[in-house]
């Protein structure tokens, strides 16, 4: 009977020993996702800052002291930055889904909600309302 409950009470010790361990592990993985959530978040909101930028620079042209570009190279390398622009959001898309699900339920709400934004903008957007230069 004695050996039965020090057998018993090895166990338990054990069983509680490796659901310490994964609790901590847990707690790094997570803070370690929160980390990369933020910085992926001051990426997402630089991006979308130049985004604006181009947009803008696009619409208003050259300005007073610079020669006029030539619109067919203006068009391509638009073209190319918002092609890069566009990987850019994609993959920092697929991160932020990966962190998501890796998240559980300690995700904050705030940051599911923006996710979810972001996920059915890009979804609803057909394929040729996704560049704002028109395809040549």
């Amino acid at each position: 009977m004695r050996a039965q409950l020090a057998e018993r009470y090895a166990d338990l010790a054990a069983s509680h020993s490796e659901a310490l361990r994964q609790r901590e592990e847990r707690e790094w993985h997570n803070a370690r996702l929160r980390q990369e959530n933020a910085r992926l978040r001051l990426e997402n909101r630089r991006l979308r800052r130049e985004n604006r930028s181009l947009f803008r620079q696009a619409l208003l042209g050259p300005g007073p002291d610079k020669p006029p570009a030539d619109p067919g190279d203006e068009a391509e390398a638009l073209r190319t930055q918002l092609g890069r622009l566009q990987e850019k959001h994609r993959r920092a898309l697929r991160h932020l889904r990966r962190c998501r699900a890796a998240g559980g339920p300690e995700a904050s709400r705030a940051e599911e909600g923006e996710l979810e934004e972001l996920l059915l903008e890009e979804d609803e957007q057909p394929l040729d309302k996704k560049s704002l230069v028109p395809a040549v």
